[in-house]
């Protein structure tokens, strides 16, 4: 559960170069927020609190339980936002398809929780996540 609330940092260089969205949402990742989190500010453009607070929980498989990466349901809140929610499914498929599980448990099985190796993969999956969901919105 300490995922979901590490300390905000201000952004540094610690960022990859992602174009778009994915660089916006490595950009949020790297200073404390989750990856539902991250992943919906960045495709939105939105930063209304109201939105922040209700993708909070989503982080870290859903409430901390390892299930459904917060990744997809940011993104999939993201395409509700913009009128886009028949993209879904799509979304959840390409996600499949890159990282073969949509489990924030397998996606993390072989990293210490925590570790700078782990937070580092969670925010490549949140980017990725991110290019995707942009990708989608712009396609159809």
């Amino acid at each position: 559960m300490k995922y979901l609330f590490r300390k905000r940092k201000p952004l540094g260089d610690t960022t990859k170069d992602y174009p778009g969205a994915a660089a916006k949402a490595s950009e949020l990742y790297a200073r404390g927020f989750n990856c539902a989190e991250a992943v919906l500010q960045a495709t939105t453009g939105r930063e209304d609190p109201e939105l922040i607070a209700l993708a909070k929980g989503f982080g870290d498989g859903i409430g901390g339980s390892g299930c459904l990466c917060g990744a997809i349901s940011g993104g999939i809140m993201a395409l509700g936002l913009e009128g886009r929610p028949e993209c879904s499914q799509p979304l959840v498929e390409a996600f499949k398809e890159h990282f073969r599980t949509t489990c924030c448990r397998g996606l993390t099985k072989d990293y210490t929780r925590m570790s700078r190796e782990h937070l580092e993969h969670c925010r490549g999956i949140t980017a990725e996540t991110a290019a995707i969901v942009e990708r989608l919105l712009r396609e159809k």
